[in-house]
């Protein structure tokens, strides 16, 4: 199974309105991460942008619909399509949700969540090698942003990242603003989480940014949004988890209300520059 190898850099999502910038030069980026279903056709232009940047920069190809948390079976049809985006390509990495989206044939289009039960565990597990197995690659799973709590679950979220993990043999991806968005929104101190957090698993970081809304009693709502830049308590988390780990693969991810190019590139420039002092810590 080929390990997941991102360069310990600062990566950005990849937007097609920005190619042309991106094309003019080399570009300050580590890696640049696309989403798997949108490179799923035979050919055109999103191929023909792809296979240009691929030519110079690392790859995360990130996949938001196989549904890893059903309790029903995968999509082998979405799962080879999976497969043959990731021959095409051979990115340095591949992730995927901890999430469900799909009921019988319908794909709802939102990462739906899941409880945490010893039944939910062994499917997730049982899906996970799956997916190792077709692609002949390590997977990475991502932690969700979450706005409710189920009553059922009996495992800690962090505790069944980390028996995912040691089952499957798959890498983590630590989505930092999913951590502040889910413990603003349960009332937890998202230190305490990212304390507990299986961080020895961790292969990639994400960044991106989140939205304040109120809910329908009136409290504080935060969405995970991807609507604007990084907030300041997602920075100072990352700068703290950062120092910990050392330097690790950290993706900018904003995918609505996307800005010019130069503005997302000064995102990512600023977490290269905390993963650079990181090194240099480490080094000193």
């Amino acid at each position: 199974m080929k390990p997941s190898e991102l360069p310990r850099r600062a990566g950005i999502g990849f937007k097609p309105e920005h190619f042309v910038s991106i094309n003019a030069g080399r570009q300050p980026i580590g890696f640049f991460e696309v989403h798997a279903e949108n490179y799923m056709g035979a050919g055109g232009p999103p191929h023909a942008q792809l296979s240009r940047l691929r030519e110079d920069y690392a790859l995360s190809v990130h996949g938001v619909g196989l549904s890893i948390g059903s309790m029903q079976p995968l999509d082998r049809e979405h799962l080879a399509r999976l497969k043959v985006v990731c021959d095409r390509y051979e990115p340095e990495s591949f992730s995927e949700h901890l999430a469900w989206s799909t009921h019988d044939s319908v794909f709802l289009n939102d990462l739906l969540p899941l409880p945490y039960t010893e039944a939910t565990l062994a499917r997730v597990v049982e899906h996970i090698d799956e997916v190792q197995s077709m692609l002949k690659r390590q997977m990475l799973l991502e932690n969700p942003a979450t706005y409710l709590l189920f009553e059922e679950s009996t495992i800690e979220e962090t505790a069944f990242l980390s028996e995912i993990a040691r089952s499957t043999g798959c890498g983590l991806l630590l989505d930092v603003n999913n951590v502040f968005v889910a413990s603003t929104n349960h009332h937890m101190d998202p230190r305490d989480y990212l304390a507990r957090f299986p961080i020895g698993h961790v292969r990639e970081i994400h960044l991106s940014g989140h939205s304040e809304t109120i809910d329908d009693r009136g409290a504080p709502l935060l969405i995970d949004s991807h609507d604007t830049a990084v907030k300041d308590p997602v920075w100072a988390l990352y700068k703290e988890l950062i120092a910990r780990t050392g330097p690790v693969a950290s993706l900018v991810e904003w995918d609505n209300e996307v800005p010019d190019w130069p503005v997302l590139r000064a995102e990512a420039e600023a977490a290269d520059a905390i993963l650079r002092r990181a090194a240099s810590d480490l080094a000193a």
